[in-house]
């Protein structure tokens, strides 16, 4: 059965435990994490006056500290107002944080020290504003951060697993295997578990360049480095390939091979 679910600005297809699809509806969530209420409204402010000029649509939600948005975090924003210096929780650790189950999300950082820049690269910070916040300075930063999300890869994959959900890009994905019901997705940030049907993942990925190499592993072509005794080398990995399968595998990588050539 398929469900399409709306949440937070968009639409959502899911499938077996697994969102397979979005499209955007128009709307764009941002999250506000800063603890001094002053500067907080003042953000609410700048975002209002640019929806006006722009024509944009937001969805904006506040937070008091870096612990609030940590702890209710699913994946749900598309750029985040982070502020650094902040009671129980500064926000280049809730960036962090963050970024262990979201690699997508757009975050500029709002601090009064200069320096803060530098770590942000760490977690891929878009920018950041020094206090006390312009309006141009801030309408300069969120152009970029609109433009880095609309510009973005769209083939994303919601992974529904104990405790919440976790968005996935597909380009990240090394290969998933298949144990029993249970389906792991070895990623660049790591390992995550889910239940579903490799046949009807195969067949959402199929267009994305996903090919089975035998009956456990779903290889992302992006990430086979070369083929060697009858496995194809994945990131320091070596994954059997079937009888089966192989002339398929090697069929479709050689055409993977030649397009990304071209």
């Amino acid at each position: 059965m398929i469900f399409v679910l709306q949440s937070e600005g968009k639409l959502f297809i899911m499938k077996e435990g697994v969102i397979i699809g979005k499209r955007r509806t128009g709307m764009i969530s941002i999250a506000i994490v800063e603890d001094e209420e002053m500067y907080a409204k003042q953000l609410q402010q700048f975002l209002h006056q640019y929806e006006k000029e722009n024509k944009e649509m937001f969805d904006i939600t506040v937070y008091s500290d870096g612990d609030q948005i940590v702890n209710k975090y699913k994946s749900q924003y598309d750029i985040i107002l982070m502020d650094v210096e902040m009671k129980f929780m500064d926000g280049m650790s809730a960036a962090e944080e963050i970024r262990k189950i979201d690699t997508e999300v757009v975050i500029i950082f709002i601090t009064n020290m200069a320096q803060y820049a530098i770590r942000g690269y760490a977690v891929d910070a878009l920018d950041y504003v020094l206090k006390p916040v312009s309006y141009f300075a801030f309408s300069q930063r969120l152009n970029r951060a609109i433009s880095r999300m609309k510009k973005r890869e769209t083939k994303i994959i919601m992974v529904n697993m104990k405790g919440g959900m976790v968005r996935i890009n597909v380009a990240n994905i090394y290969y998933i295997e298949s144990q029993g019901h249970t389906l792991i997705l070895h990623t660049i940030l790591g390992d995550y578990e889910t239940t579903g049907k490799m046949k009807e993942m195969e067949e959402k990925l199929s267009e994305m360049n996903f090919c089975r190499g035998n009956k456990g592993y779903l290889i992302n072509l992006q990430h086979v480095d070369r083929i060697q005794d009858g496995c194809a080398l994945v990131k320091g990995e070596n994954l059997t390939l079937s009888r089966a399968r192989k002339k398929v595998f090697m069929e479709a990588l050689t055409r993977y091979w030649g397009e990304v050539i071209k």
